[in-house]
């Protein structure tokens, strides 16, 4: 391979992932830099709440548990670790870090990106007319302005570059987005330009591959079967060459599996318009993304466009929005769901009306609604939901379902104790002008303190790029199936794969065509109408469809079916992952011409472009 590729592995997609995992990275293999993702909204709350009850918290403590374990041997092999881990107290996490090179007598370099806290400066920036309305449905900032609790700005991967440059060996940041901390360190080694749109745009979906961990390397797959050892799943590295091309693999003899189809479902994760991915660093084109297997477990990446970013930040704000509290009890067969449905009658009955009340029949029909198969359960977690801004009123929800233990049909067993009542911390998504931000770097070793400030400026843009079209990526000679006249009744399933995710309360559901000509199949069948129809009683908004020729895929963004999303949701399932199952699992007629078709592809096993 060549000297000038850069190693880049992923160890961690979330908060709470393998703790085993940055010390497999390291030991398994050849590697350069390894990232760690920590961040989503939820967890941007949830860090908030630790260190309004403690000022030194604020971070994610479980990494510098990990780093104790790998620290002297990441020092040994040369290895950069790159992370947003430092939440909202970055300072804090880096220091945890500086003591802990000093306890292992190491000389170790930690970077520190902060300046992401904007909240001191919010009241200001109105004054002087800057909007914060939300972006997601045009809410006036003025409805929440007396209840943010916390405001951070994403920053791009120019900050980190900077602690690269000033000689950091470890990166400590806070609300760096998840692509940003993997395209820094590609700027860093082969020194692409603010204007090298394509190589930028290539880093940023290099880093949307890696972001989530083992869920590109066959964590939660369609098609799931197919995935070995699920019990030493390797995560995923990017083998990134100087003009952005790059090849996902993992270490050999670890688990799991990198094929084109564990690519596409984690591309089409969390998508909206393909042709417009908005990051601070780029705007990157997901349809002019091709793929090409190189065999088993390596998959090459490349063609990839790019445009300026906008002139804007996104902001993500925190603010209190009442109290909810959830509870369940067991109750099992027989007639497990009459006797689910009057304990609910019982407990709702006994209790004030909520400002958002919901019972869930898990077992039976929680993540799916009434998209689930009517079919007798054995036993059901009947789980119960409540939101209000009066605390008083979820202090009875809390008591009075304890009580229905004793007080209605047999067969009920405990499960946990007397709901906790919780702070809601809503979240607000805004923009603001990109100038009026600047990050701070700050790295320490032993007693060396070097600090940088990084402005955001540069070119910017606003439009898209436009990518290939449906014919320009048909094989030549590539024809559709003659049709035999005669239609079957199949699931979904059967023609294409997919995968769910979540952006407030908005649910993206990205469906991959099994072969490239059952794309035009899809295209034809699954409308956005047909998608609205099969959520009934699920989606209260709109249904978007953005199509994405190169991935052979549809893109679907169904509003308003989660609930409220993030903190705000009672449900089992707030961030819709199990709904990419729940439109697979559909019925469709098709030819039998075309479903032989999608059994005779194989993406898994064996080369080719897809």
């Amino acid at each position: 391979m060549a000297g000038d590729v850069l190693r880049i592995g992923n160890a961690g997609g979330y908060w709470g992932d393998d703790l085993t995992a940055l010390r497999r990275q390291i030991e398994g293999g050849p590697i350069d830099v390894v990232t760690l993702d920590f961040l989503a909204e939820i967890t941007m709350s949830i860090l908030q709440k630790q260190r309004a009850r403690d000022p030194q918290a604020g971070y994610a403590r479980d990494f510098v548990d990990q780093m104790r374990e790998v620290m002297r041997e990441a020092v040994a092999r040369g290895v950069t670790i790159i992370t947003n881990a430092g939440g909202v107290n970055p300072d804090g996490c880096a220091q945890a870090l500086v003591r802990l090179a000093v306890e292992l007598k190491l000389e170790a370099s930690v970077g520190l990106v902060a300046g992401d806290d904007i909240l001191g400066r919010i009241e200001a920036w109105t004054k002087e007319g800057v909007r914060l309305d939300n972006m997601d449905d045009g809410r006036p900032f003025a409805a929440i302005a007396g209840r943010v609790t916390s405001a951070n700005a994403y920053f791009g991967a120019a900050p980190v570059v900077e602690a690269l440059q000033l000689g950091a060996r470890f990166v400590v940041t806070g609300r760096v987005t998840d692509t940003g901390i993997t395209l820094a360190p590609m700027i860093h080694r082969f020194g692409w330009k603010p204007t090298d749109y394509d190589q930028l745009a290539a880093g940023i979906i290099a880093g949307h591959i890696l972001e989530c961990g083992a869920q590109s390397t066959g964590g939660n797959l369609t098609d799931w079967e197919r995935v070995p050892a699920f019990h030493n799943i390797g995560y995923p590295i990017a083998e990134v060459s100087p003009d952005g091309s790059f090849v996902i693999t993992k270490h050999k003899g670890s688990g799991g599996l990198v094929s084109a189809q564990t690519i596409k479902e984690q591309l089409v994760y969390e998508m909206g318009d393909p042709r417009a991915y908005i990051t601070p660093d780029v705007v990157a084109d997901f349809s002019s993304v091709r793929l090409e297997s190189l065999g088993r477990d390596r998959v090459r990446v490349w063609g990839i466009r790019g445009a300026p970013p906008t002139r804007f930040l996104k902001v993500s704000m925190s603010y209190a929005d009442g109290y909810k509290a959830s509870g369940a009890v067991i109750v099992c067969g027989p007639q497990a769901r009459a006797k689910s449905e009057v304990f609910a009658e019982i407990l709702w009955k006994r209790l004030p009306h909520y400002e958002e009340q919901l019972t869930e029949y898990v077992g039976a029909d929680a993540t799916w609604g009434p998209l689930s198969p009517g079919r007798e359960a054995n036993e059901i977690y009947l789980r119960f939901g409540a939101r209000d801004h009066d605390r008083e009123k979820l202090r009875a929800f809390s008591k009075t379902l304890p009580a229905l233990i004793l007080s209605g049909p047999p067969g009920v067993a405990v499960t946990g104790g007397r709901p906790e009542i919780q702070d809601v911390v809503a979240y607000w998504p805004a923009l603001i002008p990109r100038e009026r931000c600047q990050a701070a770097v700050v790295v320490l070793c032993g007693e060396r303190r070097e600090e940088a400030l990084v402005a955001f400026e540069g070119p910017t843009g606003s439009g898209t790029v436009e990518g290939p079209s449906v014919h320009e990526l048909m094989q030549p000679g590539q024809h559709p199936p003659r049709p035999t006249g005669h239609t079957v009744a199949v699931p979904l399933s059967r023609l294409a794969y997919g995968r769910s995710g979540d952006k407030g309360d908005t649910c993206n559901i990205g469906v991959i065509a099994r072969h490239p000509l059952l794309y035009l199949w899809l295209r034809d069948a699954l409308t956005a109408d047909v998608v609205k129809a099969r959520f009934t009683g699920l989606v209260q908004g709109k249904v978007e469809r953005f199509e994405v020729h190169n991935l052979s895929a549809l893109n679907f963004l169904l509003h308003g079916c989660l609930g409220g999303g993030g903190t705000l949701s009672l449900r089992i399932d707030p961030q819709g992952k199990t709904l990419s199952h729940a439109l697979l699992a559909m019925e469709v007629e098709v030819d039998e011409a075309w479903l032989k078709l999608a059994d005779s592809t194989d993406e898994v096993a064996g080369g080719g472009r897809y």
